[in-house]
């Protein structure tokens, strides 16, 4: 084992009682402010893991085979693809083919500021549809903020306002707002989750593969497909769309955003567990046996087997994250949101960071490297953000505050 530098935290205390523990068991830590520094293994082998706050987690710039990355080219020709290979084989499942031209169209109702879009996607199983909400403000947006809807709450009306969804503050910003409907993609439901655009690509009548995406992946790809549209919008800059998802929508917009480069912008808000949140600190928040048992349709069967033994998987959340350099990740915690493991996102967001060094984007924005950091304050650097909003599990006013005036698309 190739020795590493070990980056660790001052802790703060979380209302959460199995983070107390984990944060008073750490207390006596001091704070190291280097990254970890990541020598070339002398010979080839297993990837090799770093520190972080006394958890072990696979170094993202090590080969499966060994060897270290030191350039965007082998990042982006060798580590890359295998760290997608593993995401969708452990954790995510194999996501939904990329639809060829002629089997997308897009039926758009209006052509003003609001309109309202039916995405069809033709598979060998036969035809599957979803709504896109769009809003756009006078004038030409500055942007495209596109989420996940996963409660299906965005309606017609482009000045309703609401914490998770603030049309009218968008539209009032200069940016447009689209929205998918992902109970249409994939209804939240263990019994019911293929009923979308799944069983158009799988028959019917038949159990899924075991590595087969479920409804999280399958919101992943949705989110592409309304991006496939928004390319056909007049007036719109596909390539200024952020894709951004709340709780289980941030999960798979992380994923969206991992998969499909298109997106510049990817916004995982609270989204904890196999989101933004390290799965090696698996007893500190929701684990991962505790959200398959509660929702056995979000994920594939085969991520199941990590269920008690989180330290096997291959990958961890921060390469999840590293995935979407060098587009800008943002991760938006909550300080009292305990089930989504603030401390575990804060710590994936800088796990994260030697990715974007290779790509001369190392500055994640921080004052420091300390737990907690200040709440209520946008950190940002050239090509990640973060904030740690005061209060609990939601996606409020105050995150969309910061969103929308932390010039997302510039570096």
């Amino acid at each position: 084992m190739v020795a590493a530098s070990l980056l660790v935290f001052a802790p703060a205390l979380m209302p959460n009682d199995s983070l107390d523990r984990a944060d008073r068991s750490s207390a006596s830590r001091a704070l190291d402010s280097a990254l970890p520094q990541r020598p070339a293994p002398a010979a080839p082998g297993p990837s090799e893991d770093v520190g972080i706050d006394g958890v072990d987690v696979p170094d993202p710039l090590v080969l499966d085979g060994g060897g270290a990355i030191d350039s965007v080219q082998v990042w982006e020709s060798q580590r890359r693809p295998e760290l997608l290979d593993a995401f969708e084989e452990n954790v995510y499942g194999q996501s939904l083919p990329v639809p060829a031209p002629e089997d997308l169209a897009f039926d758009e109702d209006g052509a003003g500021s609001a309109r309202t879009t039916t995405v069809t996607v033709t598979g060998p199983e036969g035809e599957a549809s979803f709504t896109v909400r769009l809003f756009v403000p006078d004038g030409t947006p500055k942007g495209t903020f596109l989420l996940i809807d996963h409660r299906g709450s965005v309606g017609d009306d482009a000045g309703s306002s609401s914490g998770y969804a603030p049309v009218s503050t968008i539209l009032d910003a200069g940016y447009a707002f689209a929205a998918l409907d992902a109970g249409e993609i994939a209804p939240d439901d263990s019994g019911s989750y293929r009923d979308g655009v799944i069983d158009a690509f799988y028959p019917s009548g038949t159990d899924l593969p075991d590595d087969a995406g479920r409804t999280i992946s399958a919101w992943a790809w949705g989110a592409s497909r309304a991006l496939d549209y928004l390319e056909t919008v007049p007036g719109i800059d596909a390539g200024n769309v952020a894709v951004i998802g709340h709780s289980r929508g941030g999960k798979a917009a992380l994923w969206a955003g991992a998969q499909d480069t298109r997106f510049p912008v990817v916004i995982s808000n609270n989204s904890g567990s196999t989101g933004a949140k390290l799965a090696r600190r698996d007893g500190a928040g929701e684990s991962i046996s505790a959200i398959n048992e509660q929702f056995p349709h979000w994920f594939p069967e085969t991520y199941k087997s990590y269920n008690d033994d989180p330290d096997s998987l291959p990958v961890d959340q921060h390469q999840l994250l590293a995935l979407i350099a060098p587009g800008r990740v943002v991760i938006g915690s909550a300080s009292d949101d305990g089930n989504a493991d603030p401390q575990g996102e804060y710590m994936s967001y800088l796990a994260a960071a030697p990715v974007y060094e290779l790509y001369g984007l190392s500055d994640t924005g921080l004052a420091s490297q300390s737990w907690p950091p200040t709440t209520d304050q946008a950190f940002r650097g050239p090509g990640m953000s973060y904030h740690l909003r005061s209060g609990g599990h939601g996606l409020e006013d105050a995150d969309w505050g910061i969103y929308l005036e932390g010039d997302l698309f510039r570096r």
